[in-house]
């Protein structure tokens, strides 16, 4: 029979590499909570139609990209691509405007996309993000990037750069899209194919082309900061502003564009130089008219989304230390069949007490038990046998002093936990 194997573009996530994800995501739980962001999880998957609105139907994620199926009543459905559509579906269908001004969510999730595996990218990838729904103030876009430059720097992430632009509001938009067009009509046919597919109807998404070609192409045309309307000017000034009081550096780069309509003004993203050409790690800005565009109420909105596995790259490029494997305080050794019947009784009593506690489930040798908590670096023994057991206690060995003792059974918990200094569970 053939072996089964992973899907590729997947990744199992082993437990030598697990606890990487779990320090990541419990400094992202930590900031995100400081900031008063509170958690959103949405269904794995979505109907069709909210990315088809959400992100474009002429974006390469849906032309190409998504996991589409259609389940027995014949609805098309589509493994979530992006996690912004779906928080603000779930945003305006349980009506969450009504409850406050302004709503504040962050998730961490998997999404889906079938496209080619690459470092750091994978067809289920997991992100990390946060959006901030019902405020237009540009101290809003100033937080959004300031609770992700933390979070970076909380997990230890140097040498990011934030570049930042404005795409201006719809007005803008629209004058610059046919400044755009006008210098890239007579060149056309120099682009390459998907580009010229988007011309007509998304232009701005041709700046935004990776192709060596276009990107020369591209280095002359117009900048739309320098047609952004008076107050697309003084909203991208109040960001600017805000980012130097804050102390977050920045650079300017007039190339960063979002080709979405519903995207408006802000629009900013962290690389590393660590990750070679792929080196964009968070990616975020303004989009002040999704809401409309997916049927609701209008609500200006703001946000970002980092990649968790692009995240953990850069740290290990960097040395990083992301934790450890959780480590077991107390590992115990049971000999004779009396004590194997009590060993699982003791293991409920110390981990009650927060101890991370482990046994043999093999019945193997004192010897052989003796090397299994070497391997799992246990601090301490319990050597607990028929004969301890009938006299109400038990051996303990401290693995780091070389020492052992016999302490009264009934204070063996509380001797523990003092020694460890472990009265809560460590994650």
């Amino acid at each position: 029979m053939k072996e089964l194997q992973r899907i590729k573009g997947t990744q199992d996530i082993l437990p030598e590499e697990s606890y990487k994800w779990q320090f990541v995501e419990a400094i992202t739980r930590r900031v995100m909570h400081r900031y008063h962001y509170l958690e959103m999880r949405t269904p794995v998957f979505e109907m069709t139609e909210l990315f088809a609105r959400g992100i474009g139907q002429l974006t390469d994620i849906v032309s190409k990209e998504m996991y589409t199926f259609a389940d027995r009543g014949k609805k098309s459905l589509t493994l979530k691509p992006e996690m912004t559509a779906a928080i603000m579906r779930a945003f305006i269908e349980h009506k969450m405007y009504a409850r406050q001004p302004v709503s504040k969510f962050y998730y961490i999730a998997p999404l889906f996309r079938q496209e080619n595996p690459q470092a750091g990218r994978q067809r289920q990838f997991h992100q990390f993000g946060a959006e901030l729904i019902g405020s237009s103030d540009a101290r809003a876009d100033a937080e959004i990037i300031d609770l992700a430059m933390q979070i970076f720097t909380e997990i230890g992430l140097n040498q990011l750069q934030l570049r930042l632009n404005s795409v201006g509001d719809a007005d803008s938009r629209k004058a610059y899209r046919e400044i755009l067009k006008d210098y890239i009509r007579p060149r056309l046919d120099q682009y390459c194919p998907d580009c010229q597919r988007r011309f007509e109807d998304n232009p701005m998404r041709i700046l935004d082309c990776k192709v060596e070609t276009c990107t020369g192409l591209n280095q002359e045309a117009p900048k739309i900061t320098y047609h952004l309307n008076q107050a697309s000017q003084a909203h991208y000034s109040q960001v600017k502003d805000q980012l130097t009081r804050l102390g977050i550096p920045f650079t300017e780069d007039s190339s960063l564009v979002r080709g979405l309509d519903y995207y408006t003004h802000t629009v900013f993203e962290v690389t590393s130089g660590a990750l070679g050409a792929q080196n964009a790690i968070c990616g975020g800005g303004r989009y002040d008219l999704l809401a409309e565009e997916l049927g609701g109420q209008p609500a200006p909105a703001v946000g970002f989304a980092a990649g968790m596995e692009r995240t953990i790259m850069v740290a290990e490029a960097q040395g990083l230390s992301l934790g450890r494997i959780p480590a077991v305080d107390v590992f115990l050794a049971a000999l004779g069949e009396q004590a194997q019947n009590e060993a699982l009784i003791w293991l409920k009593k110390l981990r009650a007490t927060g101890l991370h506690a482990e046994t043999d489930f093999q019945n193997r040798s004192v010897k052989a038990q003796m090397r299994e908590a070497n391997r799992l670096e246990a601090r301490f023994v319990i050597l607990m046998g028929d004969n301890e057991l009938e006299r109400g206690v038990l051996t303990i060995k401290d693995m780091q002093q070389s020492s052992q003792e016999e302490i009264a059974a009934a204070d063996v918990p509380g001797y523990l936990q003092q020694k460890t200094g472990n009265g809560d569970d460590r994650a």
